[in-house]
């Protein structure tokens, strides 16, 4: 059994949902579970019209309704190749009208809650996997339609609800497992799921990723598979540097931190559940895909327990270096000690602020009397920087970026630093840090430097030979480890 998760590009109209199918279809021995994500841009539609109703802008509030109404039917008419009304058109139409009466409650009650938030952006994936189903059966294939909300549980943590794995495990088995012995083929939405009380959830943007996961984990699946517009992760964001190429195999920790560093092709959660049952991961391009099993020699990435090892040992400092991972919008935050706390009581405090204002650092430095901290929830500074100043003097900047080399081939490796460094000659580093895991080393600079930055690190670590890397087709040039 596999899991198979197609993203929002994946099923963006009909003709990429028909791709699907023959996607799907030459799966089926293995007895798939197809998870998919609202159309592309459906999601942020719907964050639109939430802060339309909540402003009670009524008019604009009903175009922006009526556009998503008129798009999630045009895809069904045209799937349904002219069939008379078939049933998904009154399914569709129920979620749509579920969709306009829950605007009207925030029009007349001006509040969003978190909660109504999750039930807001639950629709997108509720209404994709109606028009993926009916692809499915039309195309000869037995697809059943499953409520990801009745598989998934986690806690009451709206907006980012965690999963509870137990509970969710004993949904699977009883939800999934059955369609599956029976051959059948389970689609369900990702990104939602919900409390044990039954109370709608969303597992946070790009979670329809960890949907995959999660199941993919709960009931032991032979690999997960993350379809996507891209042709797997790369050695750098090509938007940075053009000289990116693509990894046909990577560890797992080396994705996840290259995930929690800037790349956007995994959420950062969605390896978890797929190392604790040591589960394979592929990124694959639902654009190009080829028939039979993947096979990282000629697209995607795979993601095990283990790296290709050897990696290329054209040079020493070959194969040191999995990718290079760069966020930009980054703040950073200077934090100075006014003497008023002691030492091990100012970093407490500065811990406390960041978990009362649920604001994640990307990167930190500290020494006894003075904090540095890089973070990307610009949206929270002036809260931050209005609490921390209680206690300390606080330097704010903005217009950074945050680099970080990811590899596993850089433990215990002598000189990794100084390659890196010698490469940035001229470069400002404002900040430097190198994970407990000794498998990254992060620093931050000015965001104009980015670009320059990232191309003099590919050409020290990625210009040999390597066996680890493979050119990146044209087509990849909008994704990558850092692209969208």
């Amino acid at each position: 059994m596999i899991v198979m998760k197609f993203g929002g590009t994946s099923v963006e109209n009909a003709a990429a949902i028909e791709r699907v199918c023959g996607i799907v279809r030459d799966r089926r021995p293995e007895r798939p579970i197809v998870v998919v994500s609202a159309l592309a841009g459906v999601t942020d539609q719907l964050v639109r019209l939430g802060r339309l109703a909540l402003a009670r802008e009524t008019e604009a509030c009903k175009r922006g309704w009526e556009a998503l109404r008129g798009r999630h039917l045009a895809v069904l008419a045209e799937l349904a190749a002219g069939a008379p009304a078939p049933p998904e058109a009154q399914a569709l139409d129920g979620l749509l009208e579920e969709l306009r009466q829950l605007l009207r409650g925030v029009m007349a009650l001006r509040e969003l809650t978190p909660r109504s938030h999750d039930a807001l952006l639950s629709f997108g994936e509720r209404m994709s996997p109606v028009l993926v189903r009916l692809a499915l059966a039309r195309g000869g294939l037995p697809a059943v339609l499953v409520d990801s909300r009745q598989v998934i549980a986690t806690d009451e943590r709206f907006t980012e609800a965690k999963p509870l794995l137990a509970e969710t495990q004993r949904r699977a088995e009883e939800h999934l497992r059955p369609l599956v012995d029976a051959a059948s083929i389970p689609v369900l939405g990702g990104f939602i799921a919900a409390t044990v009380r039954g109370v709608p959830t969303t597992l946070g943007r790009g979670g329809s990723d960890f949907s995959a996961s999660i199941l993919g984990g709960a009931l032991g699946a032979e690999r997960i598979e993350i379809w996507t517009d891209v042709d797997g992760m790369l050695t750098a964001d090509p938007r940075v540097c053009p000289l990116a190429r693509r990894i046909p195999r990577i560890s797992f920790v080396e994705a996840a931190e290259s995930a929690y560093y800037g790349a956007k092709v995994l959420h950062q959660a969605t390896l978890q559940p797929a190392m604790l049952k040591n589960i394979p991961v592929w990124v694959l391009n639902s654009r190009r895909w080829l028939p039979g099993p993947p096979d990282p020699r000629h697209s995607g990435t795979l993601i095990t327990a283990r790296p290709l090892a050897p990696r290329g040992k054209a040079s020493p400092r070959a194969g040191m270096v999995a990718c290079i991972s760069s966020k930009r919008r980054i703040a950073l935050l200077d934090i100075v000690s006014t003497r008023m706390l002691q030492a091990h009581a100012f970093m407490k405090a500065i811990f406390e602020v960041f978990a009362v204002h649920q604001c994640p650092i990307d990167m930190i430095s500290t020494s006894e009397v003075s904090v540095s901290l890089a973070i990307s929830a610009l949206d929270r500074v002036p809260g931050l920087v209005d609490d921390l100043s209680r206690f300390a003097e606080v330097r704010y900047e903005g217009r950074k970026a945050l680099v970080c080399l990811v590899g596993e081939g850089m433990r215990n490796t002598p000189g990794v630093a100084a390659a890196v460094f010698s490469a940035l000659d001229g470069v400002n580093v404002r900040m430097i840090s190198q994970g407990a895991s000794e498998v990254n080393i992060g620093f931050v600079i000015e965001d104009d430097d980015l670009p320059v930055a990232v191309e003099r690190l590919h050409r020290r670590f990625f210009a040999d030979a390597r066996t680890d890397v493979a050119p990146a087709p044209p087509r990849a040039l909008g994704a990558a480890t850092g692209a969208p």
